[in-house]
């Protein structure tokens, strides 16, 4: 298959030796999928129809910024860009996504850090729900390709640009790590001797640091965010983390030392967050990260409330993990095949409830949403099909595979001009129309996507309730997802901080790790 180039004179995506390399660090072969147009690209009138006049001025605004930056990435793209790098930003940008959440924060509950996993939870779902508000808010489109390079993992291209979540993300962590450090190189006791040696101390920095400007920089590397993006993300990030460190203290006493109040106030807030999430003019699905997040922490908060009302409280957990002692060769044996044991069966187990549960609501919520249209006004969300309009769920809604690291090489899509195309669709004529130059191609795309598919209402909202997939099919969203995913995700945070720690320690494998 021939590499569509784009359409750039005198850029480093121009020399097919340099294209081809980079597919081969990538691991992507001619069968690999191109990206669809990002959104955020519709014409401009769209945007000003929709959107209150205000909101429009600050899109306008940063789009601005949007168009000069993309030149200038395009530009350091042009001198740096090398197939290693490449392969590099790609997978480390892995490290942002909510899958890679979903599996590690765990571990936390799982090996006896609760106050970790809490910590760094909170922080994170407030930097996603918050940087997805922005970017719903603001439908400004992440850099231009042409005249960038867009290299990817899933489907953040999607997404908008403003600001950078991975940026947020990246430096609440690193901060959150670096206040751990601090503490433990300088304690607050006088009296108390450090914990770690001063080149522990500096060893750890320089990890964060590095970990900081991988992502920061990768976002940058690959085309996916321009410097404001990331600039606001990074500010972001280091309020949030700055809360987290006035506030942390005192939200943990509270949820400590009240009653059912605290269920009373965090599952109603949590559902008010998501009801009120700004709607998109494109259908954007950061939407469904902040649910993803809002909702664990929502399980997180009723399931350590719980444990610590119900006798489920630090005194339970009183088992260290076998071998813990690590005083021979077969300890250590012991507890490393414990741990892996742990965490088998605990990411297992997560991945399973997910699976069982969406089908069950599947099955549950659209013929109830029917029922209770009859009796009051549901919410609707632009985009979202009401139950009213299907009879049921599609089966591939519910039972989604779950993406693996063999996975990764297929996962990894390349825009170079703006639009992609899938190369079974060129074989079938699918995408024969597509022009190759941008400006034609994301009017063509628009024309049939979800501003022109069904035409727009009243108000200018697109009326088209789905995106396009990555073969080119119409992939629609239900109401029903969107309690769907509340449901499923405050289950993995109750699952996760309270269910399957507890589990492990009747079952003799303990949290504690000494």
């Amino acid at each position: 298959m021939s590499h569509r180039r784009a359409d750039v004179d005198s850029s480093w995506n121009e020399k097919p030796e340099n294209t081809a390399a980079a597919r081969a660090a990538l691991g992507l072969d001619e069968d690999t999928l191109l990206l669809v147009g990002a959104a955020g690209r519709q014409p401009e009138e769209v945007y000003t129809r929709t959107m209150s006049w205000w909101r429009a001025a600050i899109r306008r605004a940063i789009l601005r910024n949007v168009e000069w930056e993309s030149q200038v990435l395009a530009n350091m793209q042009a001198r740096v860009r090398h197939p290693v790098l490449d392969a590099y930003f790609v997978y480390t940008s892995s490290l942002g996504t909510h899958t890679f959440f979903m599996i590690m924060l765990p571990l936390f509950f799982f090996f006896g850090a609760p106050h970790f996993g809490d910590g760094l939870l909170l922080m994170l779902a407030v930097g996603v729900y918050v940087s997805s508000v922005f970017k719903d808010f603001c439908c400004s489109p992440r850099p231009f390709a042409p005249p960038v390079t867009r290299l990817t993992i899933g489907n953040h291209h999607l997404e908008y640009g403003f600001p950078s979540t991975h940026s947020t993300n990246s430096v609440s962590i690193a901060l959150f790590y670096y206040d751990l450090l601090r503490r433990a190189y300088q304690p607050t006791s006088p009296a108390a001797e450090p914990l770690i040696s001063q080149g522990t101390y500096m060893l750890g920095v320089g990890i964060l640091l590095f970990y900081v400007f991988s992502i920061v920089y990768g976002r940058l590397y690959t085309g996916m965010h321009s410097f404001t993006d990331c600039a606001v993300g990074i500010a972001l990030g280091a309020g949030i983390w700055s809360l987290h460190a006035i506030c942390g203290t005192y939200v943990d006493a509270w949820v400590r030392n009240n009653g059912f109040i605290v269920p009373a106030v965090i599952v109603p807030l949590c559902l008010y967050l998501v009801h009120r999430h700004p709607q998109p003019v494109d259908d954007c699905p950061c939407f469904e990260d902040a649910i993803a997040f809002v909702s664990v922490v929502m399980g997180m908060f009723v399931a350590r409330w719980t444990m610590l009302h119900y006798g489920y409280d630090e005194d339970f957990f009183v088992r260290p993990m076998p071998g813990s002692s690590w005083a021979t060769w077969s300890d250590v044996g012991t507890w490393w095949s414990t741990a892996a044991i742990k965490t088998i069966i605990g990411v297992l187990t997560i991945f399973v409830w997910r699976i069982a549960a969406k089908s069950f609501c599947h099955f549950v919520l659209p013929p109830t949403f029917r029922f209770l249209s009859h009796l009051v006004t549901l919410p609707h969300r632009r985009f979202y099909t009401p139950a009213t309009d299907y009879t049921s769920v599609p089966p591939e809604k519910g039972l989604r595979p779950i993406p693996s690291v063999i996975d990764l090489p297929h996962m990894v899509e390349l825009e170079v001009d703006g639009v992609g195309v899938a190369s079974s669709a060129r074989r079938n004529g699918t995408y024969g129309a597509v022009k190759q130059r941008a400006g034609r191609a994301r009017q063509e795309v628009s024309e049939k996507g979800s501003a022109g598919r069904d035409g727009a209402d009243a108000d200018g909202q697109a009326a088209w309730s789905g995106s396009r997939a990555k073969n080119g099919a119409d992939v629609k969203h239900y109401d029903a997802d969107v309690l769907t995913k509340v449901f499923v995700y405050c289950g993995i945070g109750i699952m996760a901080v309270g269910v399957i720690p507890v589990m492990f320690e009747v079952l003799g494998w303990g949290v504690k790790t000494s």
